[in-house]
């Protein structure tokens, strides 16, 4: 959701960050891989990555699926969450990605030796996962880094479903904050209770060397398509959210009241209209200000 911001200097980079997209709620931009011990979200999901930057596993006796990889810095810490909670990193069969930013898909490589699984995503993200070149269609192209090239690839379409034994999680075209962005839906059982989980990527409209989402040549359907995204997300059976950037999703509050409520302190109904709110308000406060700048 934040932009991935090139510099050496964690706290440089938490000013920028916070400064360029006015939102205070930007917690961890400045230190995405902090700590944070994996636990449960619900039935058979868990959260396994780090402080700001959402990692979910979803289990299985057939092999567990991982859904997004983080930054180049995270797959370590992602492979510990996963064996302390007493999987085998190796039984990952799949990483699914949100969207082609090195903070969320910088460790996708590293994770794929980890687990010899096949990386998931749309055409558009997976061709820059399989080169490692940023897409120059992308609103924040000029500040992205390379990544590390991503050996085996599989891209889907809005609305397919990947497989693996009794799962199944569906992939959700979600473009706007970049060209290739995917959102995934599951289900999680537990106690006879069937929750509905969202995994939902960026809806944060971030431009950048004078991108503009009010029309743009380098990508003139970014406002239509983000728009879409916002509305999709808003309209999902969505009881459990967990978002790209884990904070916008209310996942800490929620994890706050674990200990009194259990995993039912995660269930909130009203997470994704929620989500897709702020997202259209950062979208509007950005097509205002463009417009002043002419």
């Amino acid at each position: 959701m934040t932009p991935f911001i090139h510099t050496e200097n964690p706290m440089k980079k938490k000013l920028i960050a916070v400064a360029f997209l006015g939102l205070a709620a930007f917690a961890h931009a400045g230190d995405w891989d902090e700590p944070q011990a994996p636990f449960a979200l619900y039935g058979n999901s868990y959260y396994v990555g780090p402080k700001g930057i959402a990692a979910v596993l979803v289990t299985s006796p057939a092999g567990h699926i991982l859904i997004d990889a983080g930054t180049p810095k995270s797959p370590a810490g992602i492979a510990a969450s996963i064996r302390r909670l007493g999987f085998k990193i190796e039984d990952v069969k799949y990483i699914l990605t949100s969207h082609e930013h090195a903070d969320h898909v910088g460790g996708a490589a590293t994770l794929q030796e980890l687990t010899g699984a096949t990386v998931i995503g749309s055409a558009r993200s997976t061709a820059v996962l399989a080169t490692g070149k940023p897409d120059a269609a992308d609103p924040q192209y000029a500040s992205l880094p390379e990544m590390a090239p991503v050996v085996k690839t599989r891209a889907v379409r809005d609305g397919d479903v990947v497989t693996l034994g009794p799962l199944a999680i569906t992939a959700h075209a979600t473009p706007g904050h970049t060209p290739g962005g995917l959102s995934w839906t599951w289900q999680s059982t537990e106690n006879g209770r069937t929750a509905n989980m969202v995994y939902a990527d960026s809806l944060n409209a971030v431009g950048q060397q004078g991108f503009r989402y009010g029309g743009d040549p380098r990508w003139p359907e970014a406002r239509a398509q983000l728009e879409a995204s916002i509305a999709k997300i808003a309209g999902l059976q969505c009881d459990i959210l967990v978002a790209a950037h884990p904070e916008f999703s209310g996942l800490w509050e929620r994890k706050a009241k674990q200990a009194q409520l259990g995993n039912a302190a995660f269930i909130d109904p009203e997470a994704c209209r929620r989500y897709a709110e702020q997202g259209r308000q950062r979208l509007e406060k950005l097509l205002r200000e463009e417009a002043a700048a002419r």
